[in-house]
């Protein structure tokens, strides 16, 4: 088999992009809506311009200035081998989740992402046990699986933010409800957004990295004991 040209990403590692951001991965992401149900419920969005507009504001506001920045940090240190710099990270995620199901979430995505991780090839033993000592949550988690790619950080994050959007257009369509025309623009809006995203993301210094949502957490947290639920968050 020849060789890619020079610059372009190795078929194995764009598979394994696209087998990450895939909604089929097994760590439960179609089970949460990250407060857009309670959103739902209260009359904040109920139309498809609406669930446009609030699922836009949550990249650009929650997703760019947190979990994006956090992986564009933890890729190069899983590659390096730096698990000081991992569980700093690590732990600026679990403290910055405003609500218990927030948080709730990112663990068990994290440990269903390390589970998968240990019964596919790739990530080193020693980094999955050194990490499963640390609580993972799931962006640090996969940036380990990304880490192991030939992909750039870039590539990585984009991959990231697309199965992050994905899965919250089913969560749109499922809660507002909407069709599936409807869920195919939102998702070309927020496609379009992504790319500048991960711009920012990837220029964010540790001071400037920040998961300040009041509205998203006051949501989340009524969603903790909202009678009629779809979703786990």
């Amino acid at each position: 088999m020849s060789a890619p040209p020079a610059g372009q990403l190795p078929a194995s590692s764009l598979l394994q992009l696209i087998w990450l951001a895939s909604p089929a991965l097994p760590v439960g992401g179609f089970s949460y809506s990250e407060g857009l149900e309670a959103a739902v419920e209260c009359g904040e969005v109920t139309t498809e311009a609406m669930a446009t507009r609030w699922l836009s504001d949550q990249l650009q506001l929650a997703l760019t200035r947190g979990d994006l920045a956090v992986i564009a940090q933890a890729i190069p240190a899983w590659r390096t081998g730096d698990l000081e710099r991992i569980a700093e990270l690590n732990a600026w995620v679990l403290q910055t989740r405003e609500t218990s199901e927030l948080r709730a979430q990112a663990e068990q995505m994290g440990r269903s992402l390390l589970e998968w991780l240990r019964n596919h090839e790739g990530a080193s033993a020693a980094h999955i046990t050194a990490y499963a000592r640390m609580q993972p949550t799931y962006p640090v988690a996969y940036a380990l699986a990304a880490s192991q790619t030939a992909a750039g950080v870039r590539d990585c994050l984009l991959a990231y933010a697309f199965g992050w959007a994905e899965n919250m257009m089913q969560a749109a369509l499922k809660s507002v409800p909407l069709g599936q025309s409807a869920g195919q623009r939102i998702l070309a809006r927020l496609s379009g957004d992504i790319p500048g995203a991960v711009e920012a993301a990837m220029s964010l210094p540790d001071d400037q990295r920040q998961a300040f949502s009041p509205m998203l957490a006051i949501l989340s947290a009524q969603h903790e004991t909202q009678y009629s639920r779809l979703f786990r968050s």
